[in-house]
């Protein structure tokens, strides 16, 4: 059979598992954007949508507050325990199967959700919810890969980047919307039609991708859970200044685990926790840039909405409409970062919106008392669009760093720096507000743009990787 990188009959995008290929082309490459988008979508906007919903949730079911939040955390911890093994299984039995699995227990989990009416029953079929999900998003990217030809790749994860900033826009006024006329459990209920025409599109439209073989390696799948799991949770505890013996139980835990892990996974064809794409020094540039970057984003994203209402004293609805700019800047310049980064190398594209992300949580820091909505919109717009010019070519440079037959992996790795990112950047929120009693808000804006800076100055460093390479030639 002819290797070329022609499309193949079967909707199959041609090439070899290591070797190169071509996307698909024209109606069918649209459609199974189509479908990955829609999954995608689905995926965020079902997040997004409950954290607005939680105070109605907790007094329908009769908890604290407090105890509700295990309501997202639930979905969180079960969506990062399992997205590297569910990245490598993608990588066996298809990215499209995956995906299609994924929306199967998202819907049944979204039913269980609507139906639970205790926090237990709630949070366990969060918890299946979000391992549905993480069958979306770890491989979201690696059907992106063989989606679009390589050379218009960053348009494709552009777009994606766009989906995932327009479910966290309109979470929360859809949340709003269906809450001014119904109860929550329809929250999840409008999964149904919208998880069915997701699935429909993802068993019609999305092409089959080349799979490895190997036998699964569930006890490293167990270390993964364990090591994740624990070092989040005790982190997580550490943070909120509970319990001393149990943060560092936990974490002690967690970090033998870990230990463990790599040892077991070293010298291995094709490992669970890649430590053979970590090998490669782009692969680990682009995904610490990624971590903190998302660090980042996470200290004024969850410290934002504190200073916006307990010290400027804004309405939760004024505070809700300033936060918009952050998600629509994101989209807004999406279309032409993903032409620029199909044109220009990632270490200039990233550095550039990390810099403009942090001048922007600068800026923030730096606001008069008494600043006017528009003195708050534009700095988080400039934020935003930095943020935007951000993500797609850091993505791009992690997903074609990989060889094709670890796409799958680099896919789930992308998305292991985005929720680790985001998890960190909520503990260290967490500590800063605990031990900054006054202007904790601030600290977490200079804090943001120290992280962004510092982002952006491991991503400045792939400069000289590409003079080294250079200078080979």
């Amino acid at each position: 059979m002819s290797q070329s990188a022609a499309q193949t009959p079967d909707n199959t995008p041609g090439g070899t598992p290591g070797g190169t290929h071509d996307g698909l082309f024209g109606g069918a490459r649209n459609r199974a954007m189509f479908a990955v988008a829609m999954s995608v979508l689905l995926s965020v906007l079902d997040y997004a949508i409950v954290n607005v919903a939680l105070p109605s949730i907790a007094r329908d079911i009769h908890t604290t507050a407090s105890a509700a939040i295990w309501v997202v955390n639930a979905y969180q911890l079960a969506s990062v325990v399992s997205l590297l093994p569910l990245a490598a299984m993608g990588d066996r039995v298809g990215h499209a199967r995956m995906c299609r699995i994924g929306l199967i227990l998202f819907v049944v989990a979204s039913v269980l959700c609507a139906m639970s009416r205790t926090l237990p029953e709630l949070a366990a079929a969060r918890g299946l919810q979000g391992f549905g999900g993480a069958c979306i998003m770890s491989v979201n990217a690696a059907l992106v890969r063989f989606i679009y030809p390589a050379k218009i790749l960053g348009r494709g994860i552009a777009l994606n980047g766009i989906v995932v900033a327009a479910g966290v826009a309109l979470g929360p006024t859809v949340a709003a919307g269906v809450l001014s006329v119904t109860t929550w459990p329809w929250l999840f209920l409008i999964n149904l039609p919208l998880g069915g025409a997701a699935l429909y599109f993802a068993v019609t439209a999305l092409p089959k991708t080349p799979t490895t073989g190997g036998r699964f390696d569930y006890l490293s799948t167990v270390l993964i859970a364990l090591s994740f799991g624990s070092l989040i949770i005790g982190g997580d505890s550490f943070a909120h200044a509970s319990s001393l013996l149990f943060s560092l139980t936990l974490l002690g835990v967690g970090s033998v685990s870990l230990i463990v892990l790599v040892q077991r996974q070293r010298g291995r064809a094709d490992p669970l926790l890649p430590i053979d794409l970590l090998a490669r020094l782009g692969f680990t540039t682009a995904f610490l840039t990624g971590f903190f970057g998302f660090v980042s984003s996470n200290f004024f994203i969850i410290s934002m909405p504190f200073n916006l209402m307990g010290v400027l004293g804004r309405s939760a609805v004024a505070t809700g409409l300033l936060m918009t700019p952050w998600p629509v800047a994101i989209m807004a310049v999406g279309p032409l970062v993903g032409r620029l980064t199909d044109r220009y190398p990632a270490a200039f594209l990233t550095s550039m919106g990390l810099c403009i992300t942090a001048t922007g949580f600068l800026l923030l820091r730096l606001m008069p008392p008494n600043p006017s909505d528009l003195d708050i919109i534009w700095r988080i717009a400039l934020a935003g669009s930095g943020f935007g010019f951000f993500q797609p070519p850091n993505n791009k440079a992690m997903i074609t760093t990989a060889p094709l037959n670890r796409t799958g992996s680099a896919s789930g790795m992308i998305s292991v720096a985005r929720l680790l990112g985001q998890t960190v950047g909520g503990m260290l929120v967490a500590l800063t507000l605990g031990l900054v009693m006054h202007g904790g808000t601030a600290t977490c804006l200079t804090l943001g743009a120290a992280t962004g800076f510092f982002a952006a100055s491991i991503s400045a460093s792939r400069f000289v990787l590409l003079r080294k390479r250079q200078s080979k030639h």
